[in-house]
């Protein structure tokens, strides 16, 4: 069958389109990655103190990279999981006609669009796709452009990033199921489509849509086109609690350490919540978009549902919910750290 992506000219785009980062001497980008790498330890042992929760497996050290090398791990963590998911839905055709070629190149072209923008934007990532049991990414190019932008201390925000990423890190490899739960819920989300040809074509328009939205912020149409079941959508409020809860945890263990280790982590929070809020309108447009308006409001909604249960029912009674996919909030309840306490502390 045809690629549904060109993955090597998605590569090559986002390789081409990704913007040149601070300018840095070569003394001080080897500094960088020196320092970033120690505080990624230094934040583990942070974390492992404040949660209680500690790695079940070997950790892969952390990654330090640079925009395209993000660019370039996350191509090849997608292909990974997108090319089983197009082989079960198309199934074993023979090879499609060369609009299908053709059409594998437009959207290896939109994809690579979409990864060059967000490459200069993510400071880190723990990204799950590429093999077990992942692998933390720290961006340098983007902390060091971001701290200087707010006029933070370099040390400091530089931890306060480690602490938040090596908490995602940490709710992957202490959580032994968390990585196979996630990966089944996009699949079973795929699963729940009307018909395999359709949800390719769905699936398409939406990258479409967002690589039309990075080069013109007008644009009105919405991902969430993708969606077309009940099933699906049913997958999605799964999905949509778990990112909930993992962002809102790793939001309130970096705010619960941070006192305690960072001198300007108040500074630090306050001018950084004051740049997510900013933005131009081809910001605005791209967020609400690619979903990060919804992921912003994730942030909150997780970190005041985390601090609900464990003013209620301790740190150790907040880390049943990593017990098994059945004690995770349900959507309803993160808003009502009550009822979660109910249902699981009963």
């Amino acid at each position: 069958m045809a690629q549904f992506v060109d993955w090597d000219l998605a590569a090559a785009t986002a390789g081409a389109l990704s913007k040149t980062g601070p300018a840095v001497s070569l003394e001080e980008a080897t500094q960088v990655v020196a320092e970033l790498r120690a505080l990624t330890e230094e934040a583990a042992g942070h974390v492992a103190a404040y949660t209680g929760l500690t790695s079940q497996v070997e950790v892969p050290p952390v990654r330090v990279v640079d925009r395209r090398d993000w660019a370039k791990v996350n191509i090849a963590g997608l292909q990974r999981v997108i090319g089983p998911l197009v082989s079960r839905i198309a199934g074993d055709s023979p090879p499609g006609p060369l609009a299908d070629a053709i059409g594998s190149r437009v959207t290896g072209v939109q994809a690579g669009t979409i990864l060059a923008y967000l490459s200069g934007r993510v400071l880190g990532q723990y990204e799950v796709f590429s093999g077990e049991p992942g692998q933390l990414l720290l961006n340098a190019p983007n902390i060091v452009e971001v701290e200087r932008k707010i006029g933070a201390d370099s040390r400091d925000f530089r931890l306060w990033v480690c602490l938040h990423e090596v908490t995602h890190r940490t709710q992957f490899t202490a959580v032994p199921w968390m990585r196979g739960y996630f990966l089944g819920e996009v699949q079973a989300f795929v699963d729940a489509s009307q018909g395999g040809e359709h949800i390719l074509e769905r699936l398409r328009r939406g990258v479409a849509t967002l690589s039309e939205a990075v080069r013109d912020p007008e644009s009105r149409a919405s991902v969430l086109d993708i969606v077309q079941t009940p099933a699906q959508s049913a997958v999605l409020d799964r999905l949509t609690a778990l990112m909930t809860l993992l962002e809102g945890h790793a939001e309130f263990v970096m705010d619960g350490v941070g006192p305690e280790v960072i001198p300007s982590v108040d500074s630090i929070r306050a001018k950084f919540n004051r740049r997510r809020e900013s933005g131009n309108p081809l910001e605005k447009a791209i967020r609400r978009l690619l979903g990060i308006e919804v992921k912003m409001r994730q942030y909150a909604e997780g970190r005041k549902f985390v601090h609900g249960v464990v003013d209620r029912v301790g740190m150790t009674g907040f880390n049943r919910v990593f017990e098994s996919p059945l004690t995770l909030p349900r959507l309803e309840e993160l808003g009502d750290p009550d009822a979660y306490v109910a249902r699981v502390h009963h």
